[in-house]
């Protein structure tokens, strides 16, 4: 089923639209909160409750990509449920790839502060747009979905030093490019 007749079910408040964004993005959900939570428990929950909150955000909202806005608000919940199950201690997955983009970004408290900054959100995007294909998407495997250089390097199929030195590189380039827009670093 295509995006655009699962969205017109949520706007027809029918539950097949639940069932059928499910279906087509369940493992990339959990994915995504795998990445961030230790327990399946908490992935599973994290999941149902991504599920309802796109259940309460459509509509009002119409996503053009639901897929991203899937992804979003699964992403954020993990966040979430990751603050409060560790209250301060840290996943050394997620903790090592946040610090990593320190250099790059300016965090404030948290991490979901800085996934709410549209400006700064709206810079990333079109620097991520300009750069080339392998670099965007190793770039997204680490610091959107988590993912470990060795698993980026076992989906892509590069070795861990291509992969490392794309990261570095990337992320040069991206807090050059953001200190050229003016955004605090």
């Amino acid at each position: 089923m295509t995006d655009s007749a699962i969205i017109d079910l949520f706007y027809e408040r029918s539950e097949k639209a639940i069932t059928e964004a499910k279906q087509k993005y369940y493992s990339l959900c959990r994915h995504i909160a795998k990445n961030i939570l230790l327990y399946d428990e908490d992935v599973d929950e994290c999941i149902n409750d991504a599920f309802l909150a796109v259940w309460n955000a459509i509509p009002p909202e119409r996503p053009d990509k639901l897929s991203a806005f899937v992804c979003k608000i699964t992403k954020n919940i993990a966040l979430n449920k990751y603050d409060y199950i560790t209250s301060q201690k840290r996943n050394p997955n997620m903790a090592v790839s946040m610090t990593e983009l320190e250099d790059c970004l300016y965090f404030y408290n948290d991490t979901a502060t800085i996934v709410e900054n549209r400006e700064i959100i709206t810079h990333i995007n079109t620097f991520l747009r300009k750069i080339s294909f392998d670099d965007r998407n190793i770039f997204l495997r680490k610091y959107f979905f988590g993912d470990s250089l060795i698993q980026i390097s076992t989906t892509f199929k590069f070795s861990e030093s291509k992969v490392k030195s794309s990261l570095h590189r990337t992320k040069n380039k991206l807090k050059s490019y953001l200190e050229k827009k003016g955004v605090e670093i």
